[in-house]
């Protein structure tokens, strides 16, 4: 157990949320379905490959807690993924004063800024950004819905879906890794011959 978290805290994979809807006992399900490209339509992007690469790792955590699939299942397990833009900044200003350098990603000024004059103290360029890095980072959202009663059960979300720079999702080892960070706080546990995997 100790070493699966300090796996999972070592992961690139982190869980943005878990949350069991309207007090719902999913350990009283034994059957699921997985969403389907024909109930929808992929998210832009998204190759049939990746749909079935995160179908199986789903596919794989259910079968590990009990859960037969089945296409009568009034459990569906539908799937999301949310792409966005992250542009990260850094004040211009360095934390420690007017320095004509301060860390990697501050400019390096060959005459001081101290020589601009009384115009340029810590404090007067305090909401000048520069830009340390553009990336995209996908969100994997998986929600368990009673489709026969329309009673939304559960839902979970981890980051990061997409490759490091956007492009693309992961391969099948990171999609892999990604579904069980999504599982880490599932309501029911794993099966007792699965704990020490």
């Amino acid at each position: 157990m100790a070493l699966a978290a300090l796996l999972s805290a070592c992961s690139p994979y982190q869980l943005v949320n878990s949350e069991v809807y309207n007090n719902s006992d999913l350990a009283q399900y034994s059957t699921y379905r997985i969403v389907t490209p024909d109930m929808g339509t992929l998210p832009p992007g998204m190759e049939m490959v990746t749909y079935y690469n995160i179908a199986a790792a789903i596919r794989e955590e259910m079968t590990m807690r009990g859960f037969t699939e089945s296409p009568d299942s009034p459990l569906l397990v539908n799937i999301a993924v949310t792409t966005q833009r992250e542009i990260e900044t850094e004040p211009l200003v360095p934390p420690g004063g007017y320095f004509p350098y301060n860390g990697p990603y501050y400019p390096y000024y060959m005459w001081p800024r101290y020589n601009y004059g009384p115009y340029w103290t810590p404090g007067y360029y305090s909401n000048a950004k520069v830009i340390t890095g553009i990336y995209k980072e996908g969100v994997l959202t998986m929600d368990l819905v009673n489709i026969d009663t329309k009673v939304p059960l559960f839902s979970a979300s981890v980051a990061t879906i997409i490759n490091g720079g956007g492009n693309g999702y992961q391969n099948l080892e990171g999609i892999s890794k990604a579904v069980t960070t999504l599982f880490s706080k599932f309501p029911v546990p794993l099966l007792p011959q699965y704990r020490s995997k």
